[in-house]
């Protein structure tokens, strides 16, 4: 079981793994969102942003639900929104450091 467990962790992490892929799940965090909706919050084209959808869906990150003619894209799981969050202040942490660091260069 532990490494089923592990081998999620790295499936899902790898779903992760794509600068556009992040930016979108930051899109659906303020909502669901059709592609042309993402599409224009991102400045990308519709293909790319189709690509990324789609192995964010294959890797049970994000779902779709058929509204007409389009699909309305949504997180599968609201606790992304929080691993965002951590990612982000994991983030400031190391900037902080670095800040830290080029501050003692200097002064030295």
């Amino acid at each position: 079981m532990y490494q089923d467990i592990q081998h999620f962790k790295s499936d899902f992490f790898k779903a992760l793994a794509h600068p556009l892929r992040i930016k979108i799940l930051e899109a659906l965090v303020d909502g669901d969102k059709n592609v042309n909706e993402i599409q224009t919050l991102l400045g990308s084209e519709g293909s790319a942003v189709s690509q990324q959808l789609s192995v964010l869906r294959s890797k049970n990150v994000v779902y779709g639900v058929k509204d007409g003619t389009s699909v309305i894209y949504s997180l599968r799981d609201p606790l992304i929104k929080e691993l965002l969050s951590v990612t982000k202040q994991i983030f400031d942490n190391h900037l902080v450091d670095a800040i830290s660091m080029l501050e003692n260069i200097k002064n030295q």
